[in-house]
């Protein structure tokens, strides 16, 4: 068999080697590199756009590993810059093998070989491997998207939109809630993000300032799924919707921590920061509104 190669893999994930996971002679501790997979395997699941603590609920199983196995074909060293791929090599009745592969640029320096159980999480005993999570895996793999925008209006979303920004504005930032709903809700156009479970993991609205100028607000992302792209595709379809309407100019008000996703859109800052609802905000435009 041929051995894995950079393009093999769908998902790679990038890391720097550290101090505390070298010998005397700067090469990495053996177990580590397992650790490493592992993280790859929780940026697996956000690829797929679903946060991993949703499976035992969603799907009444947790997934266990059964066998994990390691070659060495190289050594890593402090300070290397390594990449990790992961994917997912078959799926049987109650199983799922997962392959890995580690390298230094397009060295390769570890493959691994995972074995995951789909299992019921109290006996631990296994279970078949339900349709929907076989159907994440192949579909990802092969190239589909792991996630569906979809554009309406607050009577069609509103009921998924408001579990989602009272997580992330009431629970998580602490925001009063009735600063979170308000009239204009009824009128915006709104988008929501959803996974292949059904779960919503983004979502925000447009509403018009004046004839001609859009704005988006009530943007919120599902903190395990942030800087994933989802936030990125989401914008872009309100962005389409304003260009399609004849809009000329799309402000916003931004989390001064966001100010830099906002700007690789193609926003910029106008003004001094502004204190909202105890969080440091700056106001920002966008001219040309085609994304």
């Amino acid at each position: 068999m041929s051995l894995p190669v950079r393009q093999d893999f769908r998902l790679i994930h990038r890391l720097r080697v550290r101090w505390a996971e070298v010998d005397l002679q700067k090469i990495v501790f053996n177990p580590h590199y397992l650790m490493y997979v592992d993280t790859a395997f929780t940026e697996y699941w956000r690829a797929l756009a679903v946060p991993y603590e949703a499976i035992p609920e969603t799907l009444g199983g947790d997934l266990y590993v059964k066998k994990a196995t390691v070659e060495y074909h190289g050594s890593a060293r402090l300070e290397d810059l390594l990449d990790i791929g992961l994917k997912c090599q078959r799926i049987g009745n109650s199983s799922m093998v997962f392959a890995g592969a580690i390298f230094r640029g397009e060295e390769l320096l570890i493959t691994t070989e995972m074995v995951y159980v789909f299992a019921d999480p109290a006996t631990q005993t296994s279970r078949p491997v339900p349709a929907l999570l076989r159907e994440l895996f192949t579909t990802y793999e092969a190239g589909a998207p792991t996630c569906e925008v979809r554009v309406g209006r607050w009577d069609e979303l509103g009921a998924q939109a408001r579990v989602l920004r009272r997580a992330v504005f009431v629970d998580e930032l602490k925001i009063p809630e009735p600063l979170d709903e308000d009239p204009a809700d009824a009128e915006a156009v709104h988008a929501l993000v959803v996974n292949r479970l059904g779960h919503p993991v983004a979502t925000a609205r447009l509403t018009r300032d004046a004839a001609d100028i859009a704005r988006v607000s009530r943007v919120a992302v599902t903190r395990l799924m942030r800087s994933t792209g989802i936030g990125r595709t989401m914008m872009q379809a309100l962005l389409q919707v304003a260009a399609e309407r004849g809009d000329t100019r799309v402000v916003l008000r931004s989390q001064c921590s966001a100010q830099g996703f906002y700007e690789r859109l193609g926003f910029l800052a106008i003004g001094e920061p502004v204190e909202e609802a105890g969080i440091p905000h700056i106001d920002m435009a966008r001219v040309s509104v085609r994304p």
